[in-house]
């Protein structure tokens, strides 16, 4: 074309003018996805040399991340192939994230926020014995969201037709009903052992006088729960059981009965440990804390919800595994978030 400009280096280092090379982005984004954007340009300077505005470290990130986000979006379908023949371990939890609202009626995007928490819910997946879990997490998606990316993590996990699934969590109706809608028959719950003690150790305080009798008074319901004797524990509390017209604030001992009574299949513990399964979900809790918290959990950090949900999803990607082959695919095509120049301008960012 006439009068077209030509940048030989350009062309040959697959840049663009005033713009990021892949391998800069990568390194952008893998520390922005463990530190805020401002010490994300820090280390940059620190390891590379290299100045770029805390915008376009911000910009390059989120525009990763959002393109993470939609792939895992996509999901896996119910398996056909059998599968593995271990138990499939699943765990799901919520967290609370600090998101922030502009109002939209406000000229200032700097003034009228409105700032609320919204739970992040975490999934993780792995064969029984296997210490490398699969992640997922959604934010915005509700419960039925949360759902299929618990069965996506299973699917990876080595769950088939045949295979069969142990979850564990707290008493969350909505995890309940999603084990059983994913899974259906394959699948068991479990309560959280800890869960559980936590109801019993507010009923031991109604039940026994002094501090070693309410630690002997415990101890004895914990064994008989793991023992597959929930009678027994129901009738120890039965003993104690407030009156019908105490307030349920004021009576730990029939809360604690009513909830146990209630849930009956969910409280095997003694096929759990015969079959070497676990009967706590410390792990997913654990989870929340480095996968999710630790990046958008800082002091002073509120998030548009868009972006904390994409934000997940890269460091779940990171996680999972993923990290490498994501950067292999855009050197084979160049994507949409390679390009780090505003949305609806022309120009470039530095």
């Amino acid at each position: 074309m006439k009068n077209e400009r030509v940048r030989p280096f350009v062309l040959s280092a697959k840049v663009s003018a005033l713009g990021c090379s892949g391998p800069l982005q990568r390194a952008i984004v893998d520390f922005a996805a463990d530190q805020p954007f401002a010490h994300a340009r820090n280390k940059l300077i620190e390891h590379y040399g290299v100045e770029i505005g805390e915008s376009t470290i911000q910009r390059i990130t989120f525009g990763h991340a959002e393109v993470m986000f939609e792939a895992a979006e996509k999901g896996l379908d119910f398996p056909q192939e059998p599968g593995s023949s271990k138990p499939i371990v699943v765990e799901t939890d919520g967290g609370m994230v600090p998101i922030m609202e502009p109002s939209p009626e406000a000229k200032d995007k700097r003034k009228g926020k409105k700032l609320s928490w919204r739970e992040a819910k975490l999934s993780l997946a792995h064969e029984k014995g296997s210490v490398t879990p699969v992640y997922a997490g959604t934010i915005e998606g509700g419960v039925e969201a949360a759902g299929r990316q618990l069965l996506n993590c299973a699917v990876r996990a080595g769950f088939g037709s045949s295979s069969r699934v142990h979850a564990v969590g707290d008493g969350a109706p909505w995890i309940v009903g999603q084990v059983e809608e994913q899974f259906g028959d394959q699948g068991s719950y479990l309560i959280d052992f800890f869960h559980v003690c936590e109801y019993l150790s507010a009923a031991a305080v109604a039940v026994a006088s002094d501090e070693a009798a309410k630690e002997a008074w415990i101890e004895a319901q914990k064994e008989a729960l793991k023992a597959g004797r929930l009678d027994a524990t129901l009738q120890a509390l039965a003993r104690h059981c407030e009156a019908p017209e105490v307030d349920d604030k004021e009576a730990p001992v029939r809360c604690c009965h009513r909830y146990l009574s209630e849930r009956r299949a969910q409280l095997d513990y003694r096929g759990a440990l015969a079959n070497g399964l676990p009967i706590g979900s410390g792990e997913i809790e654990s989870a929340h804390r480095y996968v999710a918290q630790q990046r958008l959990k800082r002091p002073g950090a509120w998030w548009r919800v868009e972006h904390a949900e994409h934000m997940l999803a890269l460091r779940i990607l990171r996680i999972n595994g993923d990290w490498d082959a994501y950067w292999d695919k855009l050197k084979q095509k160049r994507a949409a978030a390679n390009d780090n120049a505003r949305q609806g301008s022309q120009h470039r960012a530095a």
